[in-house]
């Protein structure tokens, strides 16, 4: 009986080291703060993973730009020294140039338009664009309409940003479109942007509201214009050998579990965005919420010119015109 005891004993420990063993840690980081928009997306993704796949994928989460900048980021997934990102838009035309068409200023009507290309046809068609580059593009998610903060002046029109030297994001089609604003563009990691703000190293960054409230910019910025000129997308992206080495029921699981993720991304932006004038308000921010976007809009017509040969016309009014 004692043998059959120990035996049954072994047998359960052994069971107990074989299931712990079976369990399969990833890494998944943004750059922003956990109390973000991001951050509930990769909280929520991490949790959908567990329960989806019965605890053998557990997703470890990181903030802040704890494992490097977006850029680096997405790199590092590219190479397979990280597993799994979400990131803004911004860095991921450096690695798929196909999405460069999304960051075209003024090209979203508003939120439920942006969503509807993202999650239709034209969305699905991106994400698939993202393989030969090494990557498994697991979901589209948000990083919302981006404004204009600074420290020097209230905007107003597109004259009040001639000069201003403004921290902007990794992104060839921004650039060109900030510097036809005259805006005096300096590309930088987002881990960077606070402490360039409070040095006066660079006079303003452009960001939606949840990226603007998260980050505390109101701290180092007096001045916000609700400019809403370039839409941000989000996305889930997984480095594509370890996505392949997946069952058929474990990639499915991954990929619910970033749509999940996504839902509650958009939740939390809509929150953000609703409140979001009121509390920067409150902290002390100077709010244009009246800007003229068809002025905006006008100051873009001869770098509008060139991304329509860039792009072709008939790709933008796919988007632009999309139901």
């Amino acid at each position: 009986m004692k043998l059959h005891q120990l035996a049954l004993g072994f047998g359960l420990a052994f069971g107990l080291v074989a299931g712990a063993a079976a369990q399969t840690t990833m890494r998944i980081s943004i750059s922003v703060a956990q109390n973000s928009h991001q951050g509930v997306a990769i909280d929520t993704f991490a949790k959908e993973v567990e329960k989806r796949t019965g605890g053998r994928y557990k997703v470890q989460t990181f903030y802040s730009g704890a494992l490097g900048g977006e850029r680096e980021s997405i790199e590092a997934v590219q190479l397979g020294t990280q597993e799994l990102a979400f990131s803004s838009s911004g860095p991921v035309p450096n690695f798929v140039p196909e999405t460069k068409i999304l960051d075209v200023p003024f090209l979203f009507r508003d939120k439920a338009h942006a969503r509807a290309v993202l999650d239709g046809p034209i969305g699905q068609e991106l994400l698939a664009k993202f393989e030969p580059k090494g990557f498994k593009a697991l979901a589209w998610a948000e990083n919302g309409f981006r404004h204009m903060t600074n420290s020097k002046r209230s905007v107003n029109s597109p004259d009040d940003l001639k000069g201003l030297k403004m921290r902007t994001m990794e992104n060839p089609v921004h650039i060109a479109a900030y510097k036809a604003f005259g805006i005096i563009t300096t590309p930088m990691a987002f881990p960077e942007v606070f402490t360039a703000l409070q040095q006066g190293t660079v006079d303003g960054q452009e960001n939606p509201l949840p990226v603007i409230i998260s980050a505390k910019f109101d701290q180092v910025q007096k001045h916000l214009s609700l400019t809403g000129h370039v839409y941000s997308p989000a996305i889930f992206v997984m480095n594509k050998a370890a996505f392949d080495k997946l069952s058929a029921a474990d990639k499915q699981a991954f990929i619910d579990a970033a749509k999940e993720g996504t839902k509650a991304n958009r939740a939390r932006v809509d929150e953000d965005d609703a409140k979001g004038v009121a509390d920067l308000r409150g902290k002390g921010m100077t709010v244009i919420d009246n800007v003229d976007k068809a002025k905006f809009a006008a100051a873009l017509t001869g770098v509008n010119a060139q991304f329509e040969k860039d792009f072709g016309k008939a790709n933008l009014d796919r988007i632009r015109n999309f139901k």
